[in-house]
């Protein structure tokens, strides 16, 4: 499994090269984007991002000091925008409480930082993860869709795993590495978007033909 696990990369990588993923600027950006994603695509979650950019919101004093229902307006093209407005004030709440600062929040000890993530209402593992990967650059692997389809596709998992199942296989086969886990998951998207799709996939030349 460590082999297959490590091979998928492997081919991925050559074929693929570097993602530079996730997208954003700042830490806090991509905290924002990690959160306006779910359930959207991330054409309407830049489109927000570059609002606000314009509109000179694009931080986090500027955002918490919004009233809920204004935020919700300006997130509009994110979709489900009133719980995501919901869910962003509550995730600045948790952090302003805890550590006073985006900076204090994300330099904590890596489970501590996911645990806290977890308990924001609305904040569930993927969510958790991306921040804690892309925006906070801990070691955590983020699981999503994608993989799931790829990794249940190839027989490396059950139909009926779970999360914390899936993100054992590459937390317990891969190194610890945070540019290593980021851009695997970049990777597992890219071959998800371009071969392993959903409907119609392109099994006859998936690079990972043969695994």
């Amino acid at each position: 499994m460590t082999n297959r696990i490590q091979e998928i990369h492997s081919r991925l990588f050559a074929l693929f090269g570097p993602q530079h993923w996730w997208p954003g600027e700042t830490p806090f950006e991509i905290m924002l984007g990690a959160v306006l994603t779910q359930n959207t695509s991330w054409r309407n979650v830049s489109r927000v991002i570059e609002d606000l950019r314009r509109d000179g919101l694009l931080s986090f004093a500027s955002l918490e000091a919004l009233p809920t229902e204004l935020l919700a307006e300006k997130i509009r093209p994110s979709g489900y925008y009133n719980q995501k407005a919901r869910r962003l004030k509550g995730l600045f709440a948790a952090i302003r409480a805890d550590s006073g600062s985006l900076e204090d929040f994300f330099s904590q000890d890596t489970h501590v930082l996911r645990e806290k993530l977890l308990a924001v209402k609305g904040i569930g593992p993927e969510t958790a993860d991306s921040i804690s990967l892309y925006a906070a650059g801990k070691p955590v692997f983020v699981v999503d869709a994608y993989t799931y389809r790829i990794l249940l596709r190839h027989d490396l998992i059950a139909e009926d795993a779970g999360y914390e199942e899936i993100q054992e296989l590459f937390l317990g086969k891969l190194p610890s590495e945070v540019q290593l886990f980021n851009e695997y998951h970049a990777l597992l998207v890219r071959l998800a978007k371009e071969y392993c799709k959903k409907n119609s996939p392109l099994c006859a030349v998936c690079p990972l033909q043969g695994l």
